[in-house]
């Protein structure tokens, strides 16, 4: 942390040479709770980034939950129909992507199948997001 840096860059002397030339009294522990107090700012910092990542999280989970029972109770026709096409969709265009996976794709191939591409990509852009973010989340500073 920080503080352990300044207490390496010999700030308790610099501080105490400081302290000693001035003309107040400073309490004997001024440098502790100096240090304790950036300490708690930073910790306040990375939990304020925590509860806004949390509460994104939640309000992605509430919004997509209400959707669907909206979905499911004003059009339950509809949407057992669009999933059962889903399902048939990946399982006809993951076997074409599987057995063309050693051909190049053409611009042909992309564009009659944009679907599934652009939800493979969103995919993979997520796992992406969501791996660099558990390795250097804690290590980003908020602006």
């Amino acid at each position: 942390m920080v503080a352990d840096k300044l207490n390496e860059d010999k700030f308790d002397e610099m501080l105490g040479q400081s302290l000693r030339r001035h003309s107040e009294s400073v309490p004997a522990d001024f440098t502790k709770r100096m240090l304790r107090q950036i300490e708690e700012a930073e910790q306040q910092e990375i939990l304020a980034r925590v509860i806004w990542q949390e509460r994104l999280a939640l309000a992605g989970c509430i919004v997509f939950g209400v959707l669907a029972a909206v979905g499911v109770t004003v059009f339950p026709g509809k949407v057992v129909g669009i999933l059962r096409s889903i399902a048939a969709g990946f399982t006809e265009r993951g076997g074409a992507v599987v057995d063309g996976i050693g051909q190049t794709i053409s611009l042909e191939t992309i564009r009659s199948q944009w679907q599934l591409y652009t939800i493979l990509a969103l995919v993979l852009g997520f796992a992406l997001y969501c791996f660099v973010d558990m390795l250097v989340g804690d290590r980003l500073r908020v602006a």
